[in-house]
């Protein structure tokens, strides 16, 4: 393996950059396809987005989920096809060509030629696919750009046109004259879906107005409240709930009457509140809030809100004495048939069976006035109750004198040429000149808007092609059920309740840019083809078409089937509203059924789909519809349905307002690994919000990727050391051998990677993403913090070279393993790892993503993985001990106990994994006890919050029972793990089990003390003991050499000598018991730092010194601390003999030696420790290593001992 930097010095996106250079290199994304071709086929469909804006935080999301899915199938044997898909057509693409060209309305398009429209549409379609293709690219997702898949294609138009006449051919379509969510700004007619994308919280003005009624003796008049002024001039009736009870009540002051629901008097304006005619009404959250069923609608039982918007409901109090009297009560069914004077004299030509009462159930007393004005084009409960009580008859003969650019027509003169919303003032003022209008006020409302163009919704009646969703609609809730989601509770509720009030679809559009209905009818309307593919229209027409779009093919006519005297059949002029095309993408994106029959059949439903929460009212919609009607399947398997990406403020991401780092930024910062990461292991991913936070991307950094990439270093380093000490090469040791290492870590790490492999196959069959980081989380900082941790003596060698390979074995597979795992979730760093992993293993893949995902291979040893853990809560208890008692690690204790009833546990703690307890804890001796009463009382407690609702009254019997129970009943409680009290059953969940710690007798508690977690408990003895206190110093000293080492900026792997000086003549110091020290504690310092600790008496004169530091209060005494780096050792003596006494021949023989390189010194020192060295005009003479010279001055030192 090569060499690699610092965790500081590890630049992640440099390396991502090289990683994307490698994978071209490769053509890694096509030999992986090509690789896995033949295997079971995993299918997905990627949700096209628009190329007209460019990706945000939202798309990248969307991106690294279906990434990461589409690795992990890879991985475990399927081949999956990955295009990117494009959505050309509709609004988004029109609307910024009309503003770019200045397009008011459809007569600029038709005076521009649709021709020339639809090629401006065409041009810019793609305008921002490049930086597409490099974010996405960027963000590390390996999908098909070269073959995507684009709804304007004429073979994806094909295919569209084929799913519609599948669906007319099965009866589920009509055109129909419907009251629908209208887009001014786009002057199309929207879906009741797109209608609930985008809410707003607006004021509108709120009015009530006066209908005088005709022939009344007392000159009422009834009363009616609206929030949509703009619809009055088009009132036709108005309607009551006929079981409502009505009241006629006179104003004192002014004597006009009026007639409105008895329980709401409260609502008309009264003499003593001033300035009424300007109150304003503040919406009720609850019940203003959008519903399911989209935009409220005019007429909405709610009261009377045209065009739409959810209205607040207005308090219920007595009527006013003071300013009105009642004069008579009735019910609703008697004011039906009344005749009004019309507000406006526009529409009198209706007079015969207009301006009248009429009754519908509709109708509450919840707010409003109880009297709902209707005017049917505006309404769909106006447009139904109308219909019904013979007013209006069907057909496009009703008030509509509202244009498609949302303004008046010339049928109301006054306010011609007005935007309707605009005109609410003018309107207004007209009804109070005549008298009508009662009260104005201004209400906040959530009011609807055009997802595209930013302009209030109204709803009016235009004709459309719908889909008859209505009739198929229990298939929909039926096939929604062989669905699985993530998380499952969009899909029972959010998504089942939208599907439970399905509406038929206006799939039609009165637009240019997009896939025209392939529908041509005759003139009389008597004839209509439904045409499904290119070769038919061709057989019919005679008119060879390649492309589809209108101004392709609105020329094309149809001979009559009645004969040549009925002229011909034109097409329809509408397209395809755009959601329809992307419902039709699983069938479209490949040609079906002109091409690839065989692979859709075979593997339809999809295995996964996946995109944001706002798509159940939207692609996720549109695609169960159409598989539904088609197939009467569903159109998709699995699911993972994301939550919304907001600013760090919790407001929605916005340019203008700059509150959000763009993606860039980050991935350039910190990489796009960390960004993946950081999007997945947070509430997002499962339908939840994310406020994003750059901070949250840098933890993912430091607590993830440094803590790993360390783990990963430390490995590469110990093999390097391999080379630099004249060793055999590493070579992974077989994995059969390793799983039968006596190391009780080495079984505990293995056995934990078995585990995080099981984890992670198992969530990522159930599509559970954001589970698996917080596990890969904790087995980095087990793998770091517990296996290298307490190998590292292991793993640098000083346990011997076998023992050492074991180690460094094991250490290799374990980041091999979790390389793998991990690659789908983080594939630069895990493809950076491998490819220097991959240096120790002959015939290893190219790359980490060619690589099958790792098996388990081998039975998981569970009773230790829960040891270690066990063992981390002793260390972690006994730590906390120390604190509280000022007792640093530094101070060695005499004994702990570890009290837990599971005697597995005690044997491991006491036992295999005593060596390291002991060693981190600095403590002798560990006692294992499991009688926990020896130790600890226990006592329970009820848990208050979670009983409290669920007991009641009897919270307090209960919990007086729980209190009162004995030992021995709490420990029959804990064996049992159930218990009723006071009649009711409880568990674990209920009931707290407290441990209070309870000193042994004649132990003094400032002695002794105690720490638990619920499972075990740690008993650390406090008392100092004087035979001890050497080990503790001794640590110190340790201390001290390691913080030099790192402060000398040293590798843990660098060999160095290490050199100590007691100063002797120090004032207030006693040398003596750190003499003592150096030397009674030699072994467990030269074993701790890997090198013996020397006298400074023994530093050789031509040592190159590294650092050099001086301590003082340690043991009582000061002394100083030297790092040199290794040094030949020479015995003048024996040179001298050598040299037959001549001094100067065997300060000749150092002087030669010193200047050979050490490595390449010991490798020239043959089987029998001897060299032959020349000097010029001396002679040769032969030295022998460890007789003459030595490679270290500790080698010296420790050879005069024997």
């Amino acid at each position: 393996m090569e060499d690699i930097c610092e965790g500081k010095e590890y630049s992640f996106p440099n390396q991502e950059e090289k990683t994307l250079r490698l994978w071209e290199e490769l053509n890694a994304f096509e030999t992986q396809l090509k690789r896995t071709e033949g295997k079971p086929e995993y299918i997905f469909y990627d949700g096209p987005p628009f190329a007209t804006g460019l990706p945000h935080y939202g798309h990248i999301l969307a991106g690294t989920i279906k990434d990461i899915v589409t690795r992990y199938q890879t991985a475990t044997g399927h081949h999956v096809t990955r295009r990117f898909g494009w959505d050309c057509h509709g609004l988004p693409v029109e609307y910024e060509i009309d503003k770019k060209l200045g397009i008011k309305g459809k007569s600029d398009v038709l005076e521009l030629g649709i021709g020339n429209y639809n090629e401006e549409c065409r041009s810019i379609v793609m305008r921002y696919s490049q930086e597409w293709e490099k974010t996405v690219t960027r963000m590390g997702r390996w999908i098909d750009f070269q073959n995507d898949y684009k709804t304007m294609n004429p073979e994806f138009m094909e295919s569209v046109w084929w799913v519609f006449k599948q669906l007319y051919e099965k009866g589920y379509v009509y055109q129909g004259l419907k009251v629908m969510p209208y887009s001014t700004g786009c002057t199309t007619v929207l879906s009741n879906f797109e209608a609930g994308l985008n809410y707003k919280d607006v004021s509108d003005p709120a009015v009530m107005v006066a209908f005088p009624l005709v022939d009344d003796a007392d000159k009422a008049s009834m009363v009616a409240w609206t929030t949509t002024p703009w619809t009055l001039p088009s009132n036709l009736v108005l309607c009551v709930n006929a079981n409502l009870t009505y009241s006629k009540v006179r104003n004192k002051t002014t004597g006009a009457v009026y007639i409105v629901a008895e329980s709401r008097l409260s609502q008309l304006p009264s003499t003593k509140t001033k300035g009424s005619s300007a109150a304003k009404v503040k919406a009720d959250p609850a019940k203003d809030a959008p519903t399911d069923n989209g935009a409220a609608k005019k007429g909405d039982k709610k009261g009377d809100k045209k065009g739409a918007g959810h209205v607040a409901e207005q308090t219920t109090a007595p009527v006013d004495s003071s300013t009105y009297e009642v004069l008579d009560q009735c019910k609703g069914i008697a004011l039906v048939g009344k005749k009004y004077k019309p507000l406006f004299d526009y529409f009198l030509a209706f007079s015969d069976t207009a301006f009248k009462v009429v009754a519908d159930n509709y109708v509450s007393d919840d707010s409003g006035t109880g009297v709902v004005h209707c005017a049917p084009a505006f309404g769909e409960d106006d447009y139904r109750v109308c219909l019904a009580n013979g007013v209006i008859q069907k057909g496009p003969n009703l008030p509509n004198p509202v244009d498609g650019d949302g303004k008046f027509t010339a049928e109301v003169p006054e306010f011609q040429g007005r935007f309707v919303k605009d005109a609410d003032k003018e309107i207004i003022a007209a009804l109070k000149a005549n008298g009508r209008l009662l009260s104005v006020g201004s209400i906040m409302h959530s009011y609807p808007y055009c997802w595209r163009s930013e302009t209030p919704l109204i709803y009016k009646v235009v004709p459309s092609w719908y889909v008859a969703v209505e009739q198929f609609k229990d298939r929909l809730i039926e096939n929604n059920k062989h669905t699985y989601w993530v998380p499952d509770s969009v899909k029972e509720k959010r998504f089942h309740n939208w599907l439970e009030n399905a509406r038929d679809w206006a799939v039609s559009r009165t637009r240019f840019w997009g896939t025209p209905l392939p529908i041509w009818r005759s003139d009389d309307g008597v004839d209509t083809v439904v045409i499904g593919s290119i070769q038919e229209l061709e057989e019919l027409s005679g008119f060879k078409a390649t492309d589809l779009h209108r101004h392709h093919i609105d020329h094309v006519t149809i001979p009559s089937p009645r004969g040549p005297e009925y002229g011909v059949l034109k097409r329809v002029e509408d397209v395809f509203d755009c959601w329809f095309e992307s419902g039709s993408m699983p069938y479209a994106y490949i040609h079906y059924p002109f091409e690839n029959q065989e692979l859709f059949e075979r593997n339809f439903p999809g295995h996964f789909v996946a995109e944001g929460l706002d798509q159940t009212r939207g692609w996720f919609y549109t695609l169960m519809v159409l598989s539904t009607a088609l197939f009467d399947r569903p159109a998709f398997q699995n699911l993972i349905c994301n939550g919304l990406v907001l600013a760090e403020d919790g407001k929605k991401m916005s340019k203008r307002l700059n509150n959000y780092p763009p993606p860039t930024d980050i991935i350039n910062e910190y990489g796009a690994d960390a960004l993946r990461l950081y999007l997945i292991n947070s509430p997002v991913v499962k339908g939840e919000p994310l406020r994003f936070k750059r901070e949250g991307v840098y933890s993912v950094v430091k607590d993830v990727f440094l803590p790993w990439y360390n783990a990963y270093r430390f490995l590469v380093q110990n093999v390097k050391r391999l080379d630099a000490e004249g060793l055999e090469p590493f070579k992974p040791l077989d994995r059969a051998v390793l799983r039968q290492s006596p190391n009780v870590l080495d079984r505990w790490i293995n056995s934990a990677s078995q585990s995080l492999v099981t984890f992670v196959r198992q969530e990522m069959e159930a599509y559970r993403l954001y589970t698996v980081v917080p596990v890969l989380l904790k087995f980095i900082d087990n793998l770091t913090n517990v296996y290298v941790r307490f190998n590292r003596k292991r793993l640098k060698g000083r346990t011997g070279d076998g023992d050492s390979r074991v180690a460094l074995s094991t250490l290799y597979f374990v980041l091999l393993t979790t390389v793998k795992a991990m690659a789908p979730f983080t594939p630069f760093f895990t493809e950076g790892m491998y490819q220097n992993l991959r240096l120790a293993l002959p015939e290893a893949e190219e790359s980490v993503h060619y690589c099958a995902f790792p098996e388990v291979e081998s039975e998981m040893d569970k009773r230790i993985e829960q040891s270690v853990t066990r063992m981390m809560s002793v260390i972690d208890l006994a730590r906390n001990i120390r604190e509280r008692h000022n007792k640093p690690l530094k101070t060695p204790l005499k004994e702990m106990v570890v009290v837990h009833s599971d005697t597995n546990f005690l044997d491991d703690i006491t036992g295999s994994l005593g060596e390291y307890v002991r060693e981190e804890l600095n403590v002798r001796n560990i006692v294992a006890c499991n009688d926990l009463l020896k130790f600890a009382s226990l006592r329970a407690e009820p848990d208050y919050s979670g009983l409290g609702k669920k007991l009641g009254k009897a919270m307090g019997l209960v919990a007086k029972e729980v209190k009162a129970m004995t030992q021995a009943q709490i420990l029959e409680f804990q064996k049992a793990g159930e218990g009723t009290f006071a009649g009711h059953k409880l568990g674990f969940q209920d009931i707290k089990v407290i441990n209070d710690f309870k000193p042994p007798d004649g132990v003094d508690k400032a002695d002794i003390d105690a720490a638990g977690d619920g499972e075990v408990l740690v008993v650390l003895d406090l008392r100092p003991d004087g035979s001890l206190l050497e080990a503790g110093f001794a640590r110190e000293v340790v201390n001290r050499v390691q913080k030099l080492r790192k402060k000398a900026g040293l590798e843990p792997t660098d060999t160095v000598e290490i050199f100590y000086d007691v100063h002797e003549n120090v004032t207030g110091s006693d040398p003596s018991v750190l003499k003592r020290i150096f030397q009674s504690q030699a072994s467990y310092m030269t074993e701790t730092v890997g090198s013996p600790i020397v006298a400074s008496q023994h530093l050789p004169h031509h040592a190159v010194i590294i650092a050099s530091e001086e301590y003082h209060g340690v043991a009582g005494g000061s002394f100083k601390i030297t790092l040199t780096r290794p040094a030949l050792s020479f015995s003048m003596d024996l040179l001298s003999d050598l040299c037959s006494g001549d001094k100067a021949c065997a300060e000749n023989l150092t002087v030669v030696l010193r200047s050979r390189d050490p490595a390449k010194l010991r490798s020239e020192v043959s089987s029998n420790k001897k060299l032959k060295v020349a000097i010029d005009g001396l002679g040769e003479y032969e030295v022998e290593e460890g007789k003459h010279f030595f490679f270290s001055v500790a080698d010296h030192v420790r050879a005069r001992k024997v």
